[in-house]
């Protein structure tokens, strides 16, 4: 966070990414059981209606591998997960195409894997370019074909997020296969919506693997469906400002596989740029010529501005105390939660700096490759926010333990860090900058403490702990109080 006129600023780690690709978050809907309505978010076990398993997660054992083949494969791992990949995406197609749109599915008529690595003499051309050091994976619309680098791209992401992070990457390529083939998409319609619509077709297809009905693969609802987020955070527009983003900020991107993921291919038909704007709102989108890309210290008097600033978004009365001297409260009625703990019993929110400063430092400068998770100062704020949100809970006569609480301080800061966007506040208040919510997502998938109770419990699907957060950027009080009432 940096002061500039009297104003703090936040930002998150920028982080480099190999690529373009990838991954990304949801919207609600309702079922009828017995002729009630009943929310997805009912049971908060439950990841958009399926339940949390901690199951397998990759390659499904013992079953054969496809016959498809690709060009110019090598026959090596790599490009057998990618076939397999290829096999079971365009199955769930040809089931689920005729539901959304209009005509055939096609298949694509050519898979292409090339090595990064090899010598210029062993080049192929791919979409009318040379694949000399070409570290891609992509959809090309001139010969409705996908190709990939097997050698230095699909590794390093398995190698990170592993396999089924590998299977979403395909998923995404396809998705832009899809948008030719449904003719939803014209040269004149923004990359950016190209990409989100991808990400959500690829979270469409994850749900199918969830449900399930993949011949070779399956994924977990726990760890397994976090790691394909956390991939989305890695690799990710990280500059707004960059003429070259194009593609999303990772909060935008796990938006629309979590719409995907929710409401399939439906779902992603409606996403446009009007779409986008809308739910882009007064977010920011500029770091203003802040020199430090609103890195700020985590600290006491930061701390000490926002506590003013939730006091004034979100005001309960009493007002909780503010101790900065320890996390530990010793508290009658709650667990202590270093870095930042709330005792109900006293009203207390008790912050260890040192600790809560280690999880807000920037890590932009310490990855190679794909950064496993995105850290800055906004890491440590979303945590703060959160345990005010149990005060707002206290104040309300809400119970404090149990998912539905951490979910509600999940969503709670979320209108809270939504409302630090909005620009009509004055330059002597702390405002949100571009990025901060790639590092509050990337946290709450990580460990999920800001969508903790008063005992540090939450719930292990990151899906829900981020959807629980983006529900409450996007919405407001009332949103938080109907989903986890």
């Amino acid at each position: 966070m940096a002061r500039r006129q009297g104003a703090a600023v936040f930002r998150t780690g920028a982080v480099l990414g190999i690529l373009v690709l990838v991954v990304a978050l949801l919207a609600g809907c309702t079922r009828n059981v017995h002729g009630r309505a009943v929310s997805i978010y009912d049971d908060p076990f439950k990841v958009a209606g399926l339940p949390t398993t901690s199951g397998p997660n990759g390659p499904r054992a013992g079953v054969p591998d496809t016959t498809l083949r690709a060009e110019n494969t090598d026959g090596g791992e790599i490009d057998t997960l990618v076939m397999n990949a290829i096999e079971d995406i365009e199955t769930y197609w040809q089931g689920e195409y005729s539901k959304d749109f209009d005509g055939d599915f096609l298949r694509v008529t050519k898979l292409l894997s090339w090595s990064a690595k090899a010598p210029r003499s062993q080049d192929v051309q791919f979409c009318e370019e040379s694949t000399y050091r070409l570290v891609n994976a992509a959809y090309c619309s001139l010969d409705h074909s996908i190709g990939w680098d097997r050698s230095v791209l699909l590794p390093a992401v398995q190698e990170t997020f592993g396999k089924m992070s590998v299977v979403m990457v395909l998923a995404h390529e396809y998705g832009h296969a899809i948008q030719s083939i449904a003719k939803i998409v014209t040269r004149k319609t923004p990359t950016l919506v190209k990409e989100q619509q991808a990400d959500c077709f690829a979270g469409a297809f994850i749900r199918h693997v969830a449900e399930g009905k993949s011949k070779h693969f399956t994924i977990n609802t726990s760890d397994g469906l976090n790691e394909v987020l956390a991939a989305t955070v890695a690799i990710r527009d990280d500059n707004p400002e960059d003429p070259e983003s194009v593609h999303g900020s990772a909060f935008e991107r796990v938006t629309a596989v979590q719409i995907g993921f929710t409401d399939g291919a439906k779902g992603c038909k409606a996403i446009d740029i009007d779409e986008i704007e809308a739910r882009r709102g007064k977010l920011p989108q500029s770091f203003e010529n802040d020199s430090t890309l609103g890195e700020s210290n985590v600290d006491q008097d930061n701390l000490s501005a926002i506590a003013e600033s939730m006091g004034e978004i979100m005001p309960v009365d009493p007002q909780p105390k503010y101790d900065y001297s320890t996390a530990t409260l010793d508290c009658r009625n709650a667990k202590d939660t270093v870095p930042v703990t709330y005792c109900p019993a006293t009203n207390t929110i008790g912050t260890d700096l040192a600790a809560l400063q280690d999880r807000g430092v920037a890590n932009t400068d310490e990855q190679d490759g794909l950064p496993v998770k995105v850290t800055g100062d906004f890491t440590a704020y979303v945590v703060f926010i959160s345990r005010y949100a149990l005060a707002v809970q206290h104040d309300a006569g809400q119970t404090l333990k149990g998912a539905k609480t951490g979910l509600r301080a999940a969503c709670l800061a979320g209108v809270i860090t939504g409302k630090l966007a909005d620009p009509n506040r004055s330059e002597s208040q702390v405002r949100l900058s571009p990025g901060d919510l790639d590092e509050a997502v990337s946290g709450l998938l990580t460990d999920g403490l800001a969508a903790s109770d008063t005992d540090g419990n939450t719930v292990p699907s990151g899906f829900a702990r981020v959807d629980a957060f983006r529900a409450g950027v996007l919405g407001d009080q009332k949103t938080c109080e109907s989903r986890y009432s």
